[in-house]
């Protein structure tokens, strides 16, 4: 591939991780980052960095950096040094974040558990909704734990090897 049409591709990319993670609730620009973290070389990025590549203010830049490393994705690295500070993806952020999600699956089914009560004495029908929303989040709130443990296992396996 040729340098213009690899960089070409990389702003396709780092645009699709942006309106992708915006669908599931964070700013484009938090996306924007980690597109880039995920792509770039060397894999650890200061904020002027950041801010080149995306085109985009240092103030933003912090604020999104921030927001990431709070959700678990992206760590502040110092390079021995370097007075700046940088950014990286977080190893083993992936399986955090699903973590974290676990949280919503749990509150959401006792959510539904609390609306089937109220509705313990009414006709089936009243409760369907309810009840698919409850047996839902609790179907994921027994696999979730043994996807992640599964991963760990494999990846696991996949080092020792």
């Amino acid at each position: 591939m040729e340098k213009e049409e690899r960089e070409f591709e990389e702003k396709r990319f780092i645009e699709e991780v942006g309106v992708l993670f915006e669908l599931m609730g964070l700013p484009r620009m938090a996306g924007r980052i980690l597109g880039w973290l995920l792509i770039s070389n060397p894999p650890h990025q200061s904020t002027g960095q950041l801010a080149e590549v995306l085109q985009a203010s240092k103030g933003s830049i912090s604020t999104m950096t921030r927001l990431l490393i709070q959700g678990g994705l992206v760590e502040r690295v110092s390079l021995p040094g370097d007075r700046r500070d940088f950014f990286c993806i977080k190893l083993g952020a992936w399986p955090a974040l699903l973590k974290q999600r676990m949280g919503q699956i749990t509150a959401i089914r006792e959510l539904a558990g609390r609306g089937l009560k109220i509705l313990e004495n009414q006709e089936p029908e009243r409760r369907t909704r309810l009840q698919e929303m409850h047996d839902f989040h609790r179907f994921f709130e027994r696999q979730f734990p043994l996807l992640i443990e599964r991963w760990e296992t494999e990846q696991k396996h996949d080092i020792s090897h």
